[in-house]
């Protein structure tokens, strides 16, 4: 009966020790799986940022594009503006200077003279601005 004992108790110790050796080799794959995963971990945050970063600078780019093209738009649109503003002072100083010749010389004037008569206005308003320009200063 002691001998069955003994027996039955080496018995349990075979299992006990065996069931340990199998939780130290579960433990053992699981932190090698743990690790692993870990690593999954890390390269999916790496690849996150990496595309995060890339599509920061892509907006980044895209918008200076696109108030690069709002800029030049409007530097165009205020040239024609300039432009179309200066053409029409031209227009109203030519009809007030064809106005005023025609009331002093009492005639009507032909084309070829109207033209040189307003261009010759023209260049007298402009040198006539750069002088007052210069003496006021």
């Amino acid at each position: 009966m002691a001998e069955a004992r003994q027996r039955q108790i080496t018995a349990k110790l075979q299992e006990a020790e065996q069931a340990r050796a199998e939780a130290e080799a579960r433990l053992k794959e699981a932190d090698s799986k743990l690790v692993e995963a870990r690593k999954t971990a890390d390269a999916v945050i790496e690849g996150a940022n990496r595309s995060g970063e890339q599509l920061r600078a892509d907006l980044r780019q895209k918008a200076d594009l696109e108030y690069q093209r709002i800029v030049d738009s409007a530097s165009r649109d205020i040239e024609v503006e300039r432009e179309r503003a200066l053409q029409g002072a031209r227009d109203q100083v030519a009809g007030l200077v064809v106005a005023a010749t025609e009331k002093v010389i009492g005639e009507t004037l032909d084309e070829p003279k109207h033209r040189r008569l307003i261009d010759r206005a023209i260049e007298e308003v402009a040198r006539g601005d750069d002088r007052r320009g210069r003496s006021g200063s």
